[in-house]
């Protein structure tokens, strides 16, 4: 069965997985923050197949994330290095890591993030500059954008309704 193209759907979400792609895929990436780039470094430590390390790095390239650099000419061989699209994914890795730290992680962290001068270990958060606080869904909401469509909008529209609905229940809960 062909997997389905999500380039055109109006969820931007969607779209950043038709071209991050599966799992494979964001590994690589972290391990291009790692500062892991040639092939061989990317197959020791994921112990991927050289195929399908092979057709990630071609998508990666292809949807702009990595770039291809020649390190060798004889045999040509290259060195991958993230974009500003791909090193735009950092802050989603760092709070997908912060994620697995609290939900799956019951031994403790096995890496965490710190402030580059001071070491300081700090907690990832999805911050609104606006209004000065951290974002959640208790204090803030998807609302349709201007190029929403009508499954969009339907789709934001349900989501508003199951927040007040939740939101009353606990309201009336004693």
């Amino acid at each position: 069965m062909k997997r389905k193209n999500l380039r055109e759907e109006r969820c931007p979400i969607a779209r950043s997985l038709e071209r991050v792609g599966e799992w494979w895929s964001l590994l690589i990436i972290r391990d291009a923050f790692h500062g892991l780039c040639r092939f061989d470094e990317f197959q020791q430590s994921l112990a991927i197949a050289p195929n399908i390390l092979s057709r990630r790095l071609a998508t990666l390239v292809e949807n702009g994330l990595l770039e291809k650099h020649p390190y060798s000419t004889r045999p040509l061989r290259y060195e991958y290095r993230l974009t500003p699209a791909g090193r735009g994914l950092g802050p989603v890795l760092f709070t997908l890591l912060q994620w697995g730290n609290t939900h799956f992680s019951p031994e403790g962290a096995s890496i965490a993030l710190a402030e580059r001068t001071t070491g300081t270990v700090v907690e990832p958060t999805l911050f609104d500059l606006v209004h000065q606080k951290p974002i959640s869904l208790e204090t803030h909401q998807l609302v349709a954008g201007p190029a929403a469509d009508r499954k969009m909008t339907a789709r934001i529209a349900r989501a508003a309704a199951q927040h007040q609905a939740d939101s009353a229940t606990k309201e009336s809960t004693p």
